[in-house]
């Protein structure tokens, strides 16, 4: 936490107890005083070296974090806020006997900005420390996690000529494009392309608690499948502890892949929960198990067992029976077995009140550990929303909705400064004995 000592003769904490509160100021203490910046605070001070101190290292450091807890859209909005309020620019470091003559100038912000942006390593290992601290707190921190790639507009226009030192203009964002197909009521298929111009968040968050624990930016048109990849493997060499907890990952399908499968399965033991495309291209509803002596059981795209009688032809659903992870393979019933409903076509079927084990190896997209008919798939899969509520965060509580960030390196500071804080502010509930505030980002413990 960036601290600065002074002694002064005149303090807004000197006021009686009755007239001195802190109210909304508390949320902006407590990031200060959780925020792992000791080493980002001596690489500053010794890049300023011997320099002017008008403005302190810390208090700048500390009104960069104002500014992103209480949704300053730039820095003008936030020096206007610093002048006009005392407390503030107290907290954040600031001599009070100087007032609003304290308050930095823009040119001193942006040589600031430009500090911390050959920082981001940082940036990147205090997100990391606040992540590691959560998981000393938390037992099942990170047993669930959820990933999901987020669109960040850019409000600058494409660049037809790259001017370099000109930094109005957006020359590292590109154009980004994401599909979405289904089927309507009338059964036609439909298809929707969203595109848009900006860059593009790769998160990993955890499920239950819904706080970032992995991220990447990136330019609108890089692919999220691999990114994912890469962001599992950081985070296995991270923190190995969360990837050795974790039981499931939830995905939406555009991580459909033989490959982000296989990778969770095998690489990292970690069941993946992500909904599947329907890759079938010849049009059939469901195909043939290919398991000898079997020849009246089919399945569908989404791993559903069907029970053909041999006698009448009627079509049963199979009842999904478990994960056998000795044999990597699923268990189905018999619907006799499983359901006591009569078969007129017993004497003929070969699975008449037994089990039948599905091979993963089967169809690796369609079956996975976790059956894609079972209710639990569905139940996990619900919690891929918690990186939706985390996304909607990002764009409502730290201005990312509406933003004025020009550059790839811009972008990368300041989405790991918000996701810092987000994570800080939840360490700081934690230690304030508060683990029920941990996802919120305004209210204050009382």
């Amino acid at each position: 936490m960036a601290i600065i000592q002074q002694k002064l003769l005149f303090s807004w904490k000197d006021l009686q107890n009755d007239l001195y509160t802190l109210g909304d100021l508390e949320r902006l203490q407590l990031v200060i005083e959780t925020m792992p910046d000791a080493k980002l605070m001596k690489s500053l001070r010794s890049l300023r070296g011997k320099g002017r101190n008008d403005y302190p290292i810390e208090a700048m450091w500390n009104s960069m974090l104002a500014g992103i807890v209480y949704e300053h859209a730039s820095i003008e909005c936030l020096r206007r806020e610093l002048s006009r309020n005392a407390q503030l620019r107290e907290m954040c470091g600031f001599n009070p006997l100087l007032g609003a003559t304290a308050v930095p100038s823009k040119s001193a912000y942006n040589r600031f900005l430009t500090n911390l942006l050959h920082h981001e390593s940082l940036i990147k290992e205090m997100f990391d420390c606040l992540v590691k601290e959560l998981i000393l707190h938390f037992p099942d921190f990170g047993k669930n996690l959820a990933g999901d790639g987020k669109a960040i507009h850019s409000f600058g226009k494409p660049s037809k000529k790259i001017m370099e030192g000109d930094r109005r203009r957006e020359n590292d964002a590109d154009w980004g494009t994401k599909k979405y197909r289904g089927v309507n009521k009338e059964g036609k298929l439909w298809e929707k392309i969203k595109s848009w111009f900006g860059f593009r968040l790769h998160l990993i968050v955890d499920a239950d608690a819904e706080l970032p624990i992995a991220y990447e930016v990136t330019k609108a048109s890089i692919g999220e499948q691999p990114v994912m990849k890469k962001l599992f493997s950081q985070l296995n060499e991270t923190h190995p502890e969360i990837i050795n907890r974790c039981q499931h990952a939830m995905l939406d399908k555009g991580y459909d892949s033989k490959a982000i499968l296989c990778d969770l399965m095998n690489k990292y033991g970690i069941k993946p929960i992500i909904d599947i495309r329907n890759m079938w291209k010849d049009g059939e509803a469901t195909k043939q198990l290919q398991i000898k002596k079997i020849q009246n059981v089919t399945y569908d795209y989404k791993g559903t067992l069907f029970c053909h009688c041999p006698e009448t032809g009627k079509i049963k659903n199979m009842a999904y029976g478990g994960f056998e992870k000795k044999r990597e393979s699923l268990k189905f019933l018999c619907p006799v077995l499983a359901y006591g409903i009569e078969c007129t076509g017993a004497s003929k079927c070969p699975i008449y009140k037994k089990s039948i084990r599905i091979p993963l190896k089967e169809d690796f997209r369609v079956f996975t550990a976790v059956a894609r008919s079972s209710y639990k798939w569905k139940t996990l899969y619900n919690k891929r929303t918690s990186v939706e509520r985390v996304n909607s965060r990002i764009d409502v509580s730290f201005g990312f909705e509406r933003h004025y960030i020009r550059g790839l390196k811009k972008m990368k500071l300041r989405c790991g400064l918000a996701l810092s804080v987000m994570l800080a502010m939840a360490v700081g509930r934690v230690r304030q004995k508060h683990p029920e505030l941990i996802r919120s980002l305004v209210k204050t413990a009382m």
